[in-house]
């Protein structure tokens, strides 16, 4: 009997069902396959023609974090070799080893200036998704649209209730054992101040039809570009983030598993009881 704990949408690995999806770039695309120990600077990069490696995001947490690096901060050399490519940021770091201390000439507001990092292990997306999201505000929403119940522009809206958002898909099956799940947890407790919003990057009356013949009670929206997602990090489906009534992200969920839900319904129940914010 295959359990259906783990379960992802996409391609079958062992007994377990996962799901594919681009990983973020943080200092190696290819690391995802790599060797175990394989080092980490924690930056996805932009590919531009300007001085340096534009850095596009910097996960929480990370070795490229804890140095001070930001966002819109351009690699100049890295362990003293000068860099143009990202591909050349990867290379130069993946020659060293975790816990190695390597310094990093950086541009930032027109002015160089130095950081040593200490490169860290290789997280798995799961993984990198939660250091960067867990505990920390929910990114903003881009270019959400309403398809069906209550899903306002902007997740700023929601402010004040408890929000479980589910980035799922029609082709998803895992998703399909999920959906009455959240319809369950809307009309529990969607008086109280649950709001439970189901996000597909598909068409609306795809999604819509869909909607309707699973009897998916709570709202559904579509991510028109893939942005909203893509500020997730979501690289598995489903993936579910639980907000709370500040904006904070209390919990993520990656895939379907029963054992989880008697948890997952607790920190609904938990997060509820809290004070709305005042602010």
């Amino acid at each position: 009997m295959v359990s259906f704990r783990g379960l992802r949408c996409g391609a079958v690995i062992g007994a377990l069902l996962t799901c594919g999806g681009a990983a973020m770039v943080a200092g190696d695309a290819a690391a995802q396959q790599a060797p175990q120990r394989r080092a980490w600077l924690g930056v996805a990069m932009d590919v531009d023609a300007q001085t340096g490696v534009r850095v596009k995001h910097v996960v929480r947490s990370s070795p490229a974090h804890k140095a001070g690096i930001r966002e819109g901060d351009r690699l100049l050399k890295v362990d003293g070799v000068r860099v143009s490519t990202a591909s050349e940021v990867v290379r130069l770091v993946s020659s060293h080893s975790v816990g190695e201390e390597v310094p990093v000439v950086l541009q930032r507001d027109g002015k160089e200036q130095g950081a040593r990092v200490t490169l860290a292990d290789f997280p798995s997306s799961d993984e990198m998704m939660r250091m960067d999201h867990l505990n920390a505000f929910a990114p903003a929403w881009k270019n959400v649209a309403q398809v069906s119940g209550n899903v306002p522009a902007s997740l700023g809206a929601l402010r004040g209730r408890v929000v479980l958002i589910d980035f799922w898909a029609t082709w998803c099956g895992p998703c399909r054992l999920v959906a009455p799940k959240l319809s369950a947890l809307q009309a529990r407790y969607g008086a109280q101040g649950l709001s439970v919003i189901g996000l597909s990057t598909e068409g609306p009356e795809e999604v819509a039809l869909f909607a309707q013949r699973m009897g998916m009670t709570y709202g559904i929206g579509v991510d028109k570009k893939g942005e909203t997602s893509s500020a997730y990090t979501v690289s598995s489906l489903p993936t579910m983030f639980l907000v709370d009534k500040k904006g904070v992200v209390r919990d993520i969920s990656v895939g379907y598993d029963p054992s989880r839900e008697a948890q997952t319904e607790a920190l609904i129940k938990a997060l509820l009881a809290e004070p709305a914010p005042t602010d």
